[in-house]
């Protein structure tokens, strides 16, 4: 990376968090790392494990001189935190959270924190993951081949984006740079309402009487469709609530598909069934992401 940093402000320590300050360690771009999580036991996994050097007692003292901030804690608390260390964020400093949903960090940004302080944020979204969470789970090649998403609004200092851009590329990660809003509609269609339809078939088959002895008997194909249905409940609540216009939306374009779906089997329209999951497939098939994924460990 073409910049180093002397310290790294870590409010929250979990698996985004701690994978992020293993993956600039790692890359060389931060002398120091100061974490801080509400979790006592976190905060000493954390140190045990050399995410971070310093413990901080508070998230004020976590950001108090670091010209990094990251802010990975649950999207729901946003707007508590950037009150808290709004006034203690250093002049110029790198601000960035990693929220899976970018509207509604804004509006807390722009609720929160202080006028001269807003400019210094650039709002991400690192598309990685993995169903476990929490520090035990951190890996600083996390990143590597995924794609992060940065959405500056207008007090953004372009400076600072690029500052963000060169961040994020020496994780190994690649930046593509949206509005708010584009970004949230798109998540919605590829990854919140997945993670909804994933829940809601799990639930769909252990509430049936028969459904323990179903689930003995699912292969590879049900661990691939329902391996998301894995994902921390806490985590997924806030974003399914944060982004729910373009969720509901979203559900209501997969309820006219799959009604289209059910008609064809009503009709017994082999043929017209057969098209309909042939241009499905094709779609799928065709399929090649600029960044191609792959799975999570566990």
């Amino acid at each position: 990376m073409q910049q180093g940093f002397e310290q790294l402000g870590l409010i929250g320590c979990g698996l985004i968090g701690g994978s992020f300050a293993l993956a600039l360690k790692r890359a060389g771009c931060v002398r120091r790392v100061a974490g801080y999580s509400p979790s006592l036991s976190t905060i000493e996994r954390a140190r045990q494990l050399g995410v971070i050097d310093t413990a901080a007692a508070s998230a004020q003292q976590a950001v108090a001189g670091a010209d990094l901030v990251l802010v990975a804690a649950p999207v729901a608390a946003t707007e508590a935190i950037f009150k808290t260390i709004g006034e203690a964020i250093a002049p110029n400093a790198l601000v960035m959270d990693v929220g899976s949903t970018k509207s509604d960090v804004i509006a807390a940004a722009r609720a929160a924190l202080p006028a001269d302080k807003l400019p210094y944020f650039v709002p991400a979204h690192p598309i990685a993951g993995k169903e476990v969470a929490g520090v035990s789970h951190a890996e600083a090649r996390l990143f590597e081949n995924r794609q992060v998403v940065l959405t500056p609004i207008e007090p953004t200092l372009q400076a600072h984006v690029q500052r963000a851009t060169q961040v994020w590329e020496s994780t190994g990660a690649k930046v593509i740079i949206m509005a708010p809003d584009a970004h949230d509609n798109a998540l919605a269609a590829v990854s919140h309402l997945p993670h909804l339809l994933a829940y809601a078939f799990i639930a769909g088959i252990a509430g049936q009487a028969q459904g323990a002895r179903f689930l003995d008997l699912g292969g590879p194909g049900f661990r691939d469709f329902s391996r998301i249905a894995a994902s921390a409940p806490t985590i997924w609540r806030d974003i399914l609530l944060a982004n729910r216009a373009a969720v509901l939306a979203q559900s209501a374009t997969f309820r006219g598909a799959l009604d289209r779906f059910e008609a064809l089997l009503r009709a017994g329209d082999a043929q017209a069934l057969e098209e309909a999951i042939a241009a499905a497939s094709r779609t799928r098939a065709q399929w090649q992401p600029e960044v191609m994924v792959p799975p999570p460990k566990v």
